[in-house]
């Protein structure tokens, strides 16, 4: 799209909405996306984040859209708010809104209930909307830097759910409703305030990759022991302890695995 075209469509929509060229215009962006098996895509940049074009949310059959600046020369330009008609592209599976300046995602998002794969990193995020535990297709989650004091309850509705960063948030509570994430391989909260875990989160027997590094933690549950496939030795960063003031295990029997940690509190049932 040249500048005079999005200048255009900008201050003039009666132009584009009344003989279809809008929509050869966009439809003429949309590419194959290689990251995501062929799927139709569609990428934003420069100013059309700061004032999304309406129009694109008549592209049916959408499947992945991007509307984030990272990596891109356009940082100056990011969306404040996320239009409500999001709510139209049901067939979208890759949803990408990470880098821009947002403070609420809106309801209407409970609609795309394709979503595979939704990034929402490096905004200004404090809550999701209720809506977001009707996304049970979701795999994916990216919820890093943003201001979440504890995780979201609505997140831990997705049970489907195998990828999960919430990494430097200020994270102080873990909802004991974790436990629903049964499909969950991976979990990232290092860069919080955590000072506990509930004894649920050792219930997850399909993780294998947790980094808690950089929080306040002092102790571990007692079961931790039992989440045997964390890929201790195998993975150098597949767990992450360091950063916290733990006594219960010290620090070095962590580093040993859950073996290792399990051997511990066994002593004191002894």
């Amino acid at each position: 799209m040249s500048e005079q075209q999005l200048k255009s469509s900008q201050t003039s929509p009666s132009l584009y909405s009344a003989n279809g060229i809008v929509d050869n215009l966009w439809k003429h962006r949309i590419e194959v996306d290689s990251f995501n098996n062929g799927k139709k895509k569609l990428k934003l940049k420069g100013r059309e984040l700061q004032s999304v074009p309406r129009e694109i949310f008549d592209l049916r059959g959408l499947q992945v859209l991007e509307m984030s600046p990272k990596w891109e020369s356009c940082l100056n330009y990011r969306m404040g708010t996320v239009p409500r008609e999001i709510g139209q592209l049901t067939t979208l599976t890759v949803l990408n809104l990470d880098t821009n300046e947002l403070r609420e995602i809106p309801p209407e998002i409970g609609a795309l209930q394709n979503l595979e794969t939704l990034t929402l990193s490096n905004n200004q995020l404090i809550c999701l909307p209720a809506e977001i535990e009707k996304l049970q297709k979701l795999q994916s989650l990216h919820l890093a830097n943003n201001n979440f004091l504890e995780l979201p309850v609505q997140v831990c509705q997705l049970r489907r759910l195998t990828f999960l960063d919430a990494c430097d948030n200020r994270i102080k509570f873990i909802p004991h409703s974790i436990c629903n994430l049964e499909c969950l391989e991976t979990l990232l909260l290092y860069f919080n305030a955590l000072q506990s875990l509930p004894d649920s989160i050792c219930s997850l027997a399909n993780l294998r990759t947790l980094w808690l590094g950089n929080n306040s933690l002092r102790s571990l549950p007692i079961q931790f022991g039992h989440l045997v496939n964390l890929e201790w030795g195998r993975s150098h960063s597949s767990s992450n302890f360091e950063g916290n003031p733990l006594e219960s295990p010290p620090p070095k029997v962590c580093r040993g695995g859950p073996e290792e940690i399990s051997r511990y509190f066994a002593t004191w049932d002894e």
